[in-house]
């Protein structure tokens, strides 16, 4: 610290070129505290039930397998079980194949084990009587300009209907919303499974997943290995966990997270690692009279290099201890943001250390070789201009 004004000092003498760099540092942080919060929110959720009002149950092998719809019965017959609904996969999409909306043909009891979806008695009446109606969320409806009453043509990516077409109509009667900013329903769309089931010759009465809502949140552990056990030794065995558990297996199958963080970031700090060190280059370069000056006066060439050392890792800490800062600030609108799908994001105690951790290390390796030069600086030939 005897040094610091020093420091600080060289650090700023060339303010706009300073403030760029730290700018680069903070947007590489915020990106990794995101990334690395998304992560850990994937990595740690379901790992244990209690505490979770809802579970889902689905194939143990695969999320893509059926399961017989006589499984919801005995589902609903094990002891501490409120309710049980069934979905399944519809795979929408609107006007054009690679836009995707999430689409889920469902039980006429489906939003009863979602509270926090709210829907106008009136618009939830007339799903229950239309065999061809669906419910959007409200952010879907106000992204598309949809309004009550318009039809709705979607193609299924899946299933086809009874004339072999994959191009379905249907019928918006009602909107969902979420009374807590964090229900996923409001980005998604849902139908009658009757009417879904009848429809295509594919399902034949099977059904995707069970949602199902528990009496006591500490009794989730217990009610999901009672629910497992139903179908254990059977060609359809179960797998029961959280919906957030469940959102992560999904995503792992599909792609995986871990490596593709893992990637992004790998580039990021390269490219930061280039970016830095060629700021600390120029500074020193700029510096060498006055290096050699302070060598003159008594410096010795260990604190000359430390001193080179702790700018570097000054620079680092400054701009990722904001782009963390702001990380925890964004992290807590993840949840809405993402509907309810990213729950728990947010900047822990390991991300801040790893965050830390990187910054320092980052320091020290683009300051290394500045430092070195600047320690082996001749005085003769630095105050000569050689």
């Amino acid at each position: 610290m005897k040094y610091l004004h020093l420091i600080w000092a060289a650090l700023f003498r060339r303010k706009t070129r300073t403030i760029l760099t730290l700018l680069s540092i903070i947007m590489a942080f915020l990106l990794f505290g995101l990334l690395d919060a998304v992560r850990v929110s994937f990595a740690e959720a379901g790992q244990s039930a209690n505490g979770a009002e809802r579970l889902q149950t689905g194939a143990k092998l695969s999320f893509i397998q059926p399961l017989p719809k006589s499984l919801q019965q005995r589902i609903a017959q094990v002891p501490g079980v409120k309710d049980v609904a069934h979905a399944n996969w519809f795979g929408g999409a609107y006007q054009d194949p690679h836009n995707q909306i999430f689409t889920f043909a469902v039980s006429d009891n489906y939003l009863d084990v979602y509270p926090e979806v709210e829907v106008d008695p009136a618009e939830r009446k007339a799903f229950d009587a239309t065999a061809d109606g669906v419910l959007v969320g409200d952010i879907l409806m106000k992204k598309y300009n949809w309004k009550i009453g318009d039809r709705l043509p979607l193609q299924s990516q899946i299933f086809p209907n009874k004339e072999g077409s994959k191009n379905w109509n249907f019928q918006i009667v009602g909107t969902m919303k979420s009374k807590d900013n964090k229900a996923f329903q409001s980005q998604m769309i849902v139908l009658h499974w009757k009417t879904f089931d009848e429809t295509t010759p594919y399902n034949r009465g099977s059904v995707g997943w069970y949602v199902t809502r528990v009496d006591d949140v500490n009794e989730s552990d217990r009610i999901a290995k009672a629910i497992d056990a139903i179908s254990a030794n059977s060609d359809h065995e179960t797998k029961t966990q959280t919906e957030q558990a469940a959102t992560r297996n999904w995503i792992k199958q599909m792609a995986d997270i871990g490596l593709i963080v893992t990637s992004i970031m790998g580039a990021v700090f390269f490219t930061l690692v280039l970016l830095t060190g060629n700021t600390m280059m120029q500074a020193v370069r700029e510096r060498t009279n006055e290096l050699a000056v302070l060598k003159t006066i008594g410096f010795s060439s260990r604190k000359v290099l430390g001193m080179v050392l702790a700018e570097s890792v000054l620079l680092l800490l400054l701009g990722g201890l904001v782009g963390l800062a702001l990380v925890s600030l964004i992290g807590a609108a993840l949840p809405a943001m993402s509907g309810g799908m990213i729950n728990g994001a947010h900047v822990g105690a390991k991300s801040w250390g790893l965050g830390v951790a990187l910054a320092v290390v980052i320091g020290v390796v683009v300051g290394a070789v500045p430092a070195i030069r600047a320690m082996r600086l001749n005085i003769v030939d630095a105050l000569a201009g050689r």
